[in-house]
């Protein structure tokens, strides 16, 4: 998908060359068994973009991509396409490594330090496709972000313009390095009733503590965080259930759409940030959860039989 003009980067604002980071950009296309747990939300083939960050064709990108995929497909910015192996996926990032099966004919890009980043930096958002797929942007908020599906970032970056096709686009600095793999669109309030369009960006930072583990075992080498199953939203101070995974934890616990969430272990919450940090700080996954909840006045006291996100993927596990 080509970006709008006027947003491609020019050479003459970089000082590193952009025609060799781009060189590191691979594109990913998977392909998802459609009974695999993923599958409906996801959808059975998806693509997005990769990043090379070693000579044996080692591949960044963001996990939602590769998530139960039974085929992947790498391109590199010549054309060539070969495949690709999940090597590993870490459900709190999000980040995910694959390696290439055959030869890419790519660049390889260094990784730099997101922790440097402040606000009003200038940033190019990179997809495979060169400079036709790839903005020229501003870092608009370095920020907490908690995601409705069981997910939080401490300091989440967010840049806008938006990049046309986010999923799994590198950040990279003014020198040159990868600064953060791109997540998701979002609409950022600016001015009055102004929204300004852009990309939430997971810091490469959160790479470098789990890359070993993620190499040698698939996954982070720690007990995974309890997961409920539950869609929250904030709605005026409070956690209200928008949806359930079907036969997840909070589904087979009997929580139901509507129910607003109270306490967590007779900890009030009003903030998703602070309903998943209550819970996790509960243990491991297989932990019971104690919540108090509003159902449409009635206050009700309901204990939600934890699990491990990954429990629910129909595919074999990763590596």
């Amino acid at each position: 998908m080509a970006v709008i003009s006027k947003n491609k980067p020019n050479q003459k604002d970089f000082s590193f060359d952009l025609t060799k980071t781009f060189a590191s950009m691979v594109s990913v296309q998977s392909r998802i068994p459609s009974d695999a747990f993923t599958a409906s939300v996801l959808g059975t083939e998806r693509a997005g973009n990769g990043i090379v960050i070693r000579e044996d064709g080692l591949v960044l990108t963001i996990g939602y991509l590769i998530t139960e995929a039974e085929t992947i497909w790498l391109t590199d910015h010549t054309g060539k396409a070969v495949q690709g192996h999940v090597l590993g996926y870490d459900q709190e990032s999000g980040l995910a490594l694959l390696q290439a099966l055959g030869k890419l004919d790519s660049e390889v890009i260094q990784l730099g330090k997101s922790s440097r980043l402040k606000e009003n930096d200038k940033v190019v958002i990179a997809g495979h496709g060169g400079i036709g797929n790839s903005v020229s942007a501003e870092v608009i908020a370095i920020r907490e972000f908690a995601g409705y599906w069981e997910y939080l970032l401490e300091a989440a970056i967010f840049t806008s313009p938006a990049h046309p096709n986010w999923g799994g686009t590198g950040l990279i600095g003014d020198n040159g390095e990868l600064l953060g793999v791109g997540s998701l669109f979002i609409q950022h309030e600016t001015t009055g009733d102004m929204t300004a369009d852009g990309n939430m960006i997971v810091p490469i930072d959160l790479l470098e503590p789990i890359f070993d583990d993620l190499l040698a075992l698939g996954k982070p080498n720690k007990n995974a965080r309890p997961w409920l199953g539950l869609f929250g939203a904030e709605v005026e101070g409070s956690i209200v259930v928008a949806a359930l995974t079907s036969d997840g934890p909070a589904h087979q616990a009997d929580i139901q759409v509507g129910d607003i969430i109270r306490y967590v272990s007779n900890n009030n919450v009003n903030s998703l940030a602070g309903f998943f940090k209550k819970v996790w700080a509960l243990g491991e996954a297989g932990i019971e959860v104690p919540l108090i909840i509003d159902r449409e006045g009635e206050i009700l006291e309901v204990a939600i039989s934890s699990i491990a996100r990954a429990d629910m993927l129909k595919r074999p596990k990763l590596h």
